[in-house]
C-alpha cells in the first residue's frame, strides 16, 4: 500500500472524534493533501453523490471514520437507523473507492463485532464464532458487513482494503449527549454537571461491574496511520484473506465503578455515586487481544488517567458545542 506524501487523502467523518484526530495525526506527520468535505456539501447516504465526489477529487487513499455511533440507549430506541445507516455509508465508499480505481482504503469498525460470549481477551479468530450482545447488534453487524465488503474485494478485484477494529475509543470531539453518547462521555458531562449543580449525588446505568477497555482516540489515529504505511507484502504476513481485521486496543480493562471514581476525581464532585441496578449492564467483560498489532511495531501511548483528564478538560473548554444529539 505504503501512504505517499503526494497522496490526496480522503479523510470521511473530519469533523467527529475519529476523524479528527486522524486529520491531525496526518497533517503533523507531514502529508499535505486532506481531502475533506462537509456533511452539508456531500451526503455521505447519497451513492451518487459519493462518486461524483470521488471522480471530481482524484483520490487516491480512504480513511473511513464516518459512522452513526451511540450507547446501549441509543442502540435500543434507534435499530434500523444504526444498521440502515451504516451499512449504507460504508458501502458507499467503499463501492465509490473501487469504481474509482482507489487501492488504498482503511475501514475502521467496533469492537463490538464480537460475540457476547467471546473468550477474554478477544483474539480476531472470534469473529462470527456465536451470538451478538444484543444491545448493539445492529452496529456491530454492519460493521461486520464492512469487514466482509473489503475482505471480498481484495479477494475478487485485488484491493488492499484493510480494516482496524478498536475498543472503546474515548477523547476530544467526542459525542457528550446526555442520552446518546457512550460511557466516557456521558459520565464526563454528568460529573461535571453534577458539581457545577453542586448535587448530592450521580446516578449511573447498571451495577458498576462491567470491565472495559479504553483508547484515546489519538493512538487509535497513529494506529490507522502506521498500517497504511506499511507495503502490501508486509501487511499481508500478518493476516489471512478471510480474516484481515486487526484489534487496536490497550490490553487492559477497568471496571465502571473504577472508571467512575477516577473520573469522580478528576471533577472535583463531591456528592455519591448511586449504580442503577435495574438499567442494563451489557457484556459483563470486554478487552482486547491487541499481540497482533503490537507484532506489527504499534502499541498504544496515553495512559487512561492522564487522558481521561485532558479529556475532561477538554469538555469544560468546549462543553457548548459538544452536546451533540
Amino acid at each position: 500500500m505504503n501512504l505517499n506524501f503526494d497522496d490526496n487523502i480522503f479523510v470521511t467523518g473530519h469533523n467527529g472524534m475519529v476523524g479528527s484526530a486522524v486529520v491531525s495525526a496526518l497533517k503533523k506527520e507531514g502529508y499535505p493533501n486532506i481531502v475533506i468535505e462537509e456533511k452539508k456539501n456531500l451526503d455521505l447516504l447519497d451513492q451518487s453523490k459519493v462518486n461524483l465526489f470521488f471522480k471530481s477529487k482524484s483520490i487516491d487513499a480512504v480513511f473511513i471514520c464516518s459512522a452513526k455511533v451511540g450507547g446501549i440507549h441509543s442502540n435500543s430506541e434507534y435499530p434500523y437507523d444504526f444498521i440502515y445507516q451504516n451499512l449504507t455509508i460504508q458501502n458507499n465508499i467503499i463501492n465509490s473507492a473501487h469504481l474509482n480505481d482507489v487501492n488504498k482504503l482503511l475501514f475502521l469498525g467496533s469492537s463490538c463485532i464480537y460475540p457476547k460470549k467471546a473468550k477474554q481477551p478477544i483474539k480476531e479468530s472470534e469473529l462470527l464464532k456465536g451470538p451478538l450482545e444484543p444491545t448493539n447488534q445492529w452496529y456491530a453487524l454492519a460493521k461486520i458487513a464492512g469487514i466482509k465488503t473489503c475482505e471480498a474485494l481484495n479477494i475478487q478485484n485485488n484491493r488492499d482494503y484493510r480494516s482496524l477494529m478498536p475498543t472503546n475509543l474515548y477523547g476530544p470531539n467526542d459525542n457528550f449527549h446526555d442520552m446518546n453518547s457512550h460511557v466516557i462521555p456521558a459520565l464526563i458531562r454528568r460529573f461535571y454537571e453534577s458539581k457545577i449543580n453542586k448535587e448530592d449525588s450521580i446516578i449511573i446505568w447498571g451495577s458498576g461491574r462491567p470491565l472495559r477497555e479504553f483508547l484515546h482516540v489519538d493512538d487509535l489515529a497513529k494506529a490507522s496511520i502506521h498500517v497504511m504505511k506499511m507495503n502490501k507484502q508486509e501487511y499481508s504476513s500478518y493476516i489471512k484473506p478471510d480474516l484481515s481485521h486487526i484489534n487496536i486496543g490497550t490490553g487492559q480493562d477497568v471496571s465502571i465503578k473504577k472508571l467512575s471514581e477516577i473520573l469522580k476525581s478528576i471533577s472535583g464532585f463531591e456528592g455519591k455515586i448511586i449504580f442503577d441496578e435495574a438499567k442494563p449492564d451489557g457484556t459483563m467483560r470486554k478487552v482486547l487481544d491487541i499481540s497482533k498489532i503490537k507484532s506489527m511495531g504499534w502499541k498504544p501511548d496515553i495512559d487512561l488517567k492522564k487522558g481521561l483528564k485532558s479529556t475532561y478538560q477538554w469538555y469544560e473548554k468546549n462543553k457548548n458545542s459538544a452536546k451533540k444529539a
